[in-house]
Parts: structure tokens; sequence; C-alpha cells
């Protein structure tokens, strides 16, 4: 068909754009950004063209579906639907395939998508797929580095990974592209085994929260489209089945399933809790298309554990965990010892059989006690270990529990921000001021902490400091836990460390650290160097000697 005379002037403007946008893409730096992982082919693969009330835009992002046909702007003189398809379509489709010829091959991803949305003259929009392009060259170098990836640094992998590759392979496996057969047991072991291997790794929390959003991405872009219409809003989504729609009975769709029921459960035991109603609202879709596995996990959890392990029910308590939810509800029928005994003994057998040891406890009990210390959220997990250190007779079974809870980059899920802590925080700080038996539990748990996304050990640092002061027998303790706070810790104990045998003692403790570790001390306990100096400047005798050693040991970096 004949090129309409009147079309030009506006493929003109859409071209001028394509122009400006392909300039913005073209990063001199874009071979250096590719080498740093062997998963990323290019740095881009999508394109929108928007034209809306005379004015063209061509962006790199995709387009919001629910603000379609919102437009007020005038479309009077503007394109007809068959103009868009027949003659403007094509002649975009040439010519961004000529300007992406022309790219430096790092820039762009082993597949381009270009995409339109055309405002026309019925105050409606049409959305159309101008260029797809695939190198097939680029694809299959790439997966062939996949295979390699997955072989080398999973299968046979024994150290941490790079959270740059998982967010590459997460995206990639879920790519009907380069994978046109969807194989959810496969992808599901790849994405355990990234976690199984960033275990203890302080970027464990990051592997989990890529992996979780490639999940949820999928979910709604690709599986629930095909059988669902959006119905809400993008922030309040809501989903409604689509007349007719029904689950194949085999094969890819009880794949889907099973990866959308695994993507549910990492939304709800990894997330915050905001994002919860998305975890459920993926479950009650699977539920709609007929399937009773997501109904049951969220009524029983995923059946991994037995019966006797998940339940526990007589006259004086009632535990139930859902290791979907990672929850673990609690009724305590008797407030006793013996009671919270039973409870403990419950929690310790489950972390020791899987359970996830970021959970949450929520319980029903009269009695609502919390931890004397400032910093923590007022949840039914506090309240359940500050219940159950009234009895002395489980103390030992609350360090057995603390042992088997403990470990870095996990954390309870009822808490948020700076009020994050790690399993078995509550049972820890309670015992230590109970008794100064447990500082050496209390010591484990420190060398433990991440104190780069926990802070909750400043209130029992302080705390501790409150109830036992500063002796010869508690500084010790009070170093270690000070070692693992935050700058912001406010103890006001240089009056005290003006005594010469303390501050000899603190001098003992630090000799073994390194420069950062003496520096930080310096910091909670005088300020910072400077002030330290100007005190060892007016102190006298065998103070001055201790304090300048300080100094020394502080800036020895």
């Amino acid at each position: 068909m004949d090129m309409d005379d009147s079309l030009e002037p506006v493929l003109e403007e859409m071209k001028q754009e394509i122009d400006k946008w392909i300039a913005y893409i073209n990063d001199k730096d874009a071979e250096k950004i590719i080498k740093r992982t062997t998963l990323q082919m290019g740095i881009h693969g999508y394109a929108l063209l928007k034209y809306e009330g005379g004015r063209v835009d061509v962006t790199d992002y995709p387009l919001d579906l629910s603000v379609q046909g919102k437009s007020r702007l005038s479309t009077s003189g503007g394109l007809t639907e068959e103009q868009v398809r027949e003659q403007i379509v094509p002649e975009l489709a040439h010519y961004m395939q000529h300007k992406l010829n022309e790219l430096p091959p790092a820039v762009l991803d082993y597949r381009f998508n270009f995409e339109g949305n055309f405002q026309v003259v019925n105050g409606g929009t049409v959305k159309v797929p101008i260029l797809k392009y695939v190198d097939e060259a680029k694809k299959q170098l790439l997966l062939d580095r996949i295979g390699s990836y997955i072989s080398s640094k999973l299968e046979a992998g024994q150290y941490p990974t790079k959270p740059l590759e998982t967010f590459f392979l997460a995206r990639h496996l879920l790519d009907e592209e380069l994978y046109p057969v969807l194989h959810s047991g496969r992808i599901i072991g790849l994405y355990e085994r990234i976690q199984e291997l960033n275990k203890g790794s302080k970027h464990l929390t990051e592997h989990r929260n890529t992996l979780t959003v490639a999940l949820r991405n999928w979910v709604e872009e690709q599986w629930l489209p095909r059988y669902f219409e959006l119905t809400g809003s993008e922030w309040e989504k809501e989903y409604k089945k689509k007349s007719g729609a029904m689950l194949e009975v085999s094969g890819s769709g009880q794949e889907a399933v099973e990866l959308v029921i695994y993507s549910a459960v990492s939304i709800l035991r990894y997330e915050p809790s905001y994002s919860r109603s998305t975890g459920l609202t993926f479950l009650n879709c699977v539920t709609a298309l007929g399937s009773t596995r997501a109904e049951q996990l969220i009524r029983e959890g995923s059946g991994a554990l037995p019966e006797d392990v998940i339940r526990l029910r007589d006259e004086r308590v009632e535990c139930i965990a859902n290791d979907v939810f990672a929850e673990v509800s609690i009724h305590m029928k008797q407030e006793s010892g013996e009671s919270y005994g039973q409870a403990l003994r419950f929690l310790i057998k489950l972390l020791e059989q899987g359970f996830p040891k970021s959970y949450q406890i929520k319980l029903k009990s009269a009695v609502k006690r919390c931890l004397p210390l400032k910093g923590l959220v007022k949840s039914g997990t506090h309240r359940f270990f500050a219940n159950a250190l009234e009895y002395p007779e489980v103390h030992p079974l609350l360090e057995e529990y603390a042992r088997a809870a403990m470990e870095t980059f996990e954390w309870y899920t009822d808490t948020e921000g700076e009020k994050c802590c790690m399993p078995g925080s509550y049972a820890v700080f309670g015992l230590a001021l109970t008794d100064r038996a447990y500082f050496p539990l209390a010591r484990e748990y420190m060398e433990k902490v991440d104190v780069e996304h926990q802070s909750v050990q400043n209130g029992f640092t302080a705390a501790l400091y409150g109830h036992y002061g500063i002796k010869t027998e508690t500084l010790p303790m009070l170093v270690t836990c000070m070692l693992y706070c935050t700058e912001s810790l406010k103890l006001k104990i240089t009056k005290e460390l003006e005594d010469e045998e303390l501050l000899s003692l603190l001098l003992n403790q630090i000799r073994s650290l390194e420069y950062y570790q003496v520096e930080h001390l310096v910091y909670l306990i005088w300020g910072g160097k400077d002030k330290l100096k100007k005190l060892a400047g007016k102190a006298e005798g065998e103070m001055k000697q201790n304090l300048e050693e300080l100094m020394q040991a502080a800036g020895r970096g």
C-alpha cells in the first residue's frame, strides 16, 4: 500500500524520537557493563513508542495498562486504526531494525521487542507489536553460558554466588523465548540451590528477594493474564477469572501451577507483611481454577513435615505450625511452666526438622508481658518468650531454643526496619538479663548479629548496663555487646572507666581486636578519638598512659 502523504509529518516525528532514544541508549560503557557476568548478553531489550494527542514519546519501560484510554487530549485529525496497522507499523519496524543494526552488539540483549501504543480517532488506543528481533547466535551463546553456570556454580558449587548472577539467572529460567517448555521442578530446584549455597551469607536476603521478584513478575505478566482479567488498579490488584478459563489437566498447565504456588509461598515467607496479600491472591487464583493443592497449603502447610511435628494439642497448650506462612499459632490454655515447656519443646523440634527459621508466633494468651528494654516490637513472638521467662524451670529450654533458632541473616517475620531481630533474640535477651550464667549464650548471639540490618542489640546492651552496671565480671560482656552495636548506642559509662582497674581491664580486652573495632568502642564510649585525645591530655600517671595506649590501638590502621 502506498504511503498516505498526510502521514509523512507524524512519521518523521516518530523517526526523530526513535533517533533520540537510540542516541540515549548507545552507552559507550556497554561492553564494560556486560562483562560483569557471563549471564548478561546486552543492556536493552525493549522500547515503547507512545502516540497520544499528537505527541510522540519513546521509552524503555512497558506501558501501564491500567491507564490506557484515559487521556482527555483531543483526537481530532488523528490516526485511524487502519493507518496505524497497515502504514505506520511497517514503516517503523523497518526503520527501527535499520537503527538497531548500527548499534554495538553489547547495547542490545539477545532479543529486542518494540511496541507501539497509538491513540486513534475514535478516542481509543491501539497497542500493537512493531518489531520482534531475536539474535539467534546470541541466544544460543546465552543458553550455553546458562548451562555452564548451572553446572559449575550451582550443581557442583560449594561457595556463595553473586547477587548479580542470580538477578539474571532468575529471569532467564522463566523466559519462554529461552525455555519454551516450562519445567517447574528444575526451576524450583535451582532457586532452592541458590539459597542453600548462600545460607549464612550477608547477601542471602538479596538473593531471596531477587528470586521472589522474578517469580512475582512472571506470575503477574505471564501466567495470570492467560486465565484472569485485571479489574483493580496497579496498587490494589484484583483478578476476575475469564469466562471459560480452565487449567490443562496435565502438562504445562500443572507445571505452571506448581511455579505459581512456589511464588506465593516465597512471598508469604520472605517478603514484608504488606506483600502478604499478593501471595494469598496467587493462591486464591490457583484455587479458583480448581486446584485443591493451594487450598490445602493455606489450611495445612506444605505437608513436608510430619503431623506430629506440626501439631500439638492437650489440656494445657495447643500449637499448630504452617510452613507456607512460616507461622506458629500457640494457644496457652494454662499459664504454667509446664505449658511453656511443652511449647518450647515443640518449637525446638520444629526448627530441628527444617521449619523456616524466619518465622513468627501468633500467640493467644491472657498474659501480655514484654521484656524490660527499649526498641522491641510488641508482637506475639515477643510476648511468648517474655511470658516463658517468668518460669525459671524453663530457662534451660529457652537456652536450647535460642541455640536452635539463632542464625545470621534470618529474622522473626513480625519485625521490620529498625526493629528487625534474629530468631532467638528475645530468649537470649531475657536470659542474659536474668542471670550472668547466660553471658556465654549472649556472646554467641552477638557474634551472629548482622549489624547492617539489626539494631535491637543496642537496647539490650543498654539494659544490660542498667541491670548489672560495670564491674570486672560484666565489662567483658559489655565490650562484646558494644562491638556489635550500631553507632546510635548511647551509654554514659565514662565516669566508671575513670577507675584504673576497669580501664586496665578494657585495655586487655581490646589488645586482640582490629583497629577499627577499637575505634568503634572509642566512639561509643568517649564520642571519638578527638575527645579521647583531649581527655588523655588532661590525665596523669597510669591513667594517661592507658588512654594514650587506647588512642594508639584505635589509630593503628
